[in-house]
């Protein structure tokens, strides 16, 4: 019944999405058979109204039918251009998450549930909310302090409903990937499962307001000693799982560009600040902001950017840091055979491919832009034509380094917006070279002596419990080759209802479609 609910939700999403001209919208122009026959059969279906819009529009208006839960996946869609590609990244990085209100006494319900107080006892004051999104809405309030100061604090409170709404809608979505795995062959390398499971995991971490509070805590030490730039503060005793309360942020949206300028603001400033505390989170803290878009970023009296809404944030190790210095360091310097040893070193492209082979796709890319001035040269261009040729060398998606191309794009759009000749090479110079220097150079060298000599001490004193499970494994191994792999009865009747359920859910979706393309025929007869 699961697969059937599934399914029928599915088709409703794919019926919302024809009729609102998404599919329409979709270049069909070079398709054949079967896709090309359903492509025309959508443009034929498409309401009236929504020929006029443009594609982003018919986005917008498919996602507010189809509820909060789409609304998540399409943001999230959005930091995957791998796998839906740039122009469709872009129109889903443009969905506004902005919902209808619910009523405050909710709100006061859901905070006395979560903190075990009345909404009283926390807050001096506690207002009507002033914004809504698909997870949670805000409320300004007033809380009192020990010195009998009041201080104004934003509150965050968890829709009502939506986890339990966002788990119905993910078995849709686990079902469409698994059918597009096994029946699209194109689409495995890109691995639709792993996708949706990293879908489900970033939205319940975003449904737990503890996990974002942790994260403006931890960005908020990394930069505490950074120019010009900072995260609200945290109100941990008025903080749980469904219910944040950080610091009000007094200051102007740095989408309000006018705003900017008639408060004096030096926009070009601004724009390499932006930059360079975005690389100086990637580089040297290895954890930064997700979602830096222009509407959770303001601008402080004395230009100091704030970020808010930490809901998505992504992670760098050591490894990762350094791929990104040495690449962009290598397209500096035009050292293209460099640029590729990193990607086999990372262990991202395998060994079965040629070095040589792939330095010289990398030189396609590289070589064009070294004609070009500076200040016309995109960064985060230049990574995505990088992780577009690594798909020819097998490279497999890298969820943390398409994340951080997502983000990259979006702070170098709002720095142009800022500054139309914002030279992103020349401010990105100071923070790239001198992480090049401190962990390339002597030191980087010493550090990662220590750091093999730590790892050689931790594996000397593991060296015992390791003798005494590769004894063991070794007796296994001979048993095995002696008397064969045997499975016991659970376990091979969990792996026949496995398949069996995967089969069947594939089965029971194409009949659900087929009934539904008939219908639809009906209709229109």
């Amino acid at each position: 019944m699961t697969d059937i609910a599934a399914a029928f939700r599915l088709v409703r999403a794919g019926w919302i999405m024809i009729r609102e001209g998404v599919v329409a919208a979709m270049p069909g122009e070079q398709l054949t058979g079967l896709p090309a026959l359903g492509w025309r059969m959508a443009r034929l279906l498409t309401r009236r109204s929504a020929v006029r819009r443009g594609r982003s529009d018919r986005l917008a208006a498919a996602v507010a039918r189809l509820g909060p839960s789409y609304v998540k996946l399409g943001q999230f869609l959005a930091t995957r251009p791998d796998v839906v590609g740039n122009d469709v990244a872009l129109d889903l990085a443009l969905l506004q998450d902005r919902m209808r209100t619910f009523p405050t006494a909710v709100s006061a319900a859901e905070i006395e549930e979560s903190l075990g107080r009345p909404v009283s006892a926390l807050y001096r004051s506690f207002g009507e909310p002033v914004a809504a999104a698909s997870i949670a809405q805000v409320h300004p309030a007033e809380v009192e302090q020990a010195d009998g100061s009041v201080r104004k604090v934003a509150v965050k409170v968890i829709r009502p409903g939506v986890r339990k709404a966002f788990l119905r809608d993910l078995e849709s979505y686990f079902l469409a990937a698994r059918l597009q795995e096994r029946y699209v062959a194109s689409a495995r390398r890109l691995r639709p499962v792993e996708v949706t499971k990293t879908l489900a995991q970033t939205t319940k971490i975003e449904m737990d307001l503890r996990l974002e509070a942790a994260a403006l805590s931890e960005i908020g030490e990394n930069t505490a000693a950074d120019p010009g730039f900072r995260v609200p503060s945290v109100d941990w005793e008025r903080t749980g799982r469904d219910v944040l309360t950080i610091e009000w942020i007094d200051g102007v949206k740095m989408s309000d560009i006018e705003g900017l300028r008639a408060a004096g603001h030096d926009l070009k400033a601004i724009a390499a600040n932006l930059v360079q505390s975005f690389l100086r989170h990637t580089l040297r803290d290895g954890f930064f902001h997700g979602d830096m878009h222009p509407g959770n970023l303001f601008v402080e009296a004395d230009g100091t950017i704030v970020a808010v809404d930490l809901g998505i944030a992504g992670r760098l190790g050591k490894k990762e840091r350094r791929f990104l210095a040495e690449i962009l360091y290598g397209f500096i310097t035009r050292d293209y055979r460099r640029v590729a040893e990193v990607h086999f070193e990372a262990g991202y492209v395998p060994r079965t491919h040629d070095v040589a082979a792939f330095a010289q796709a990398i030189r396609a890319i590289g070589e064009p832009i070294h004609g070009q001035p500076a200040e016309t040269i995109s960064m985060a261009r230049l990574l995505t034509l990088l992780f577009g040729v690594t798909d020819l060398f097998d490279m497999q998606t890298r969820t943390e380094l398409v994340l951080l191309q997502k983000t990259m794009v979006v702070v170098e759009g709002v720095a142009r917006t800022l500054d139309p000749a914002f030279n992103m090479w020349k401010t990105s110079e100071p923070v790239v070279g001198a992480w090049i220097r401190d962990n390339l150079g002597p030191r980087g060298m010493l550090d990662d002596a220590r750091d093999g000599i730590a790892a050689f001490v931790s594996l000397a004193r593991q060296a015992p419990d390791l003798a005494a499970r590769t004894e063991r494994l070794t007796r296994e191994i001979d048993l095995m080759a002696e008397h064969g792999l045997r499975f016991d009865a659970e376990t091979a009747r969990a792996i026949g209802r496995a398949e069996a359920r995967y089969t069947r859910s594939g089965r029971i979706a194409l009949w659900v479609i087929a009934a539904m393309l008939v219908w639809i025929a009906l209709r229109m007869t």
